[in-house]
């Protein structure tokens, strides 16, 4: 993944959520973006995706540059997790993802059903393909959202924190499904509150604090950050976890 991001700036309301922020990145395979909630993580991962407009500033990803008025073509190529989910209730865990390919990307169910099906198993849902998501655990909602996400073969794949929601075993059940994309080769980011996890995962990381980018690095800057800020949050979140 090459990505570009220059003096980016997004607004809600007149309230600054991401403040002129640059970065430049090539040929990175996984990025976590790390921080408080409301660093403007989340806000980022969606600009990325191109599902949201900006103020001012450029997004390039992998050659193609994102605007406010990105073209379908685009997100067709990205994969989103989200927080929840976001499942359709009514429908089967394979009915959820055939209607993203059938209706979004106009494929034909018989040349994409072998592949789904694949998929499925490979991330341990083929056994729960016909159930709806009332009938399963929380942590295999996430991965049905996963298998979803990579079902149409996505360019990119982005997640936001799809562990938020999830109690410590079902986290684990659902990080152990993110590493399959790092071994399968798959870009994606990551917004996520596993500081271990992006630790042994990412091969570069966003640090982001009150809508600016305060550090960035390989993982090695985890164990050795420059900034008071990520100092303190580091030591803040790992006091609390050697706690437990």
């Amino acid at each position: 993944m090459n990505l570009k991001i220059d003096k980016l700036t997004k607004k809600y309301s007149g309230k600054v959520v991401l403040d002129n922020i640059s970065l430049d990145l090539k040929e990175v395979q996984v990025l976590a973006l790390i921080g408080a909630s409301g660093s403007g993580k989340s806000t980022l991962l969606r600009l990325l995706s191109g599902l949201e407009s900006f103020d001012s500033g450029k997004i390039i990803v992998n050659g193609h540059d994102v605007d406010s008025k990105s073209d379908e073509a685009y997100r067709k190529k990205i994969g989103f997790v989200f927080q929840d989910h976001n499942l359709f209730p009514h429908l089967s865990v394979l009915e959820n993802i055939m209607l993203v390919l059938e209706k979004v990307h106009g494929m034909k169910r018989e040349e994409a059903l072998p592949d789904v099906l694949r998929v499925l198993e490979q991330f341990g849902l083929n056994e729960h393909s016909d159930k709806k998501p009332h009938q399963i655990s929380g942590g295999q909602g996430q991965r049905a959202s996963i298998v979803r996400a990579l079902s149409i073969h996505p360019e990119l794949v982005l997640l936001d924190e799809p562990t938020s929601s999830l109690d410590p075993i079902l986290t684990h059940e659902v990080l152990n499904a993110v590493k399959l994309l790092a071994e399968d080769q798959k870009d994606f980011v990551i917004v996520t509150h596993e500081i271990g996890f992006a630790k042994e995962v990412a091969d570069y990381i966003v640090f982001m604090d009150e809508g600016g980018i305060v550090e960035h690095g390989t993982k090695e800057m985890l164990s050795n950050p420059q900034s008071d800020k990520l100092k303190a949050f580091l030591n803040k979140v790992l006091t609390f976890v050697n706690e437990l």
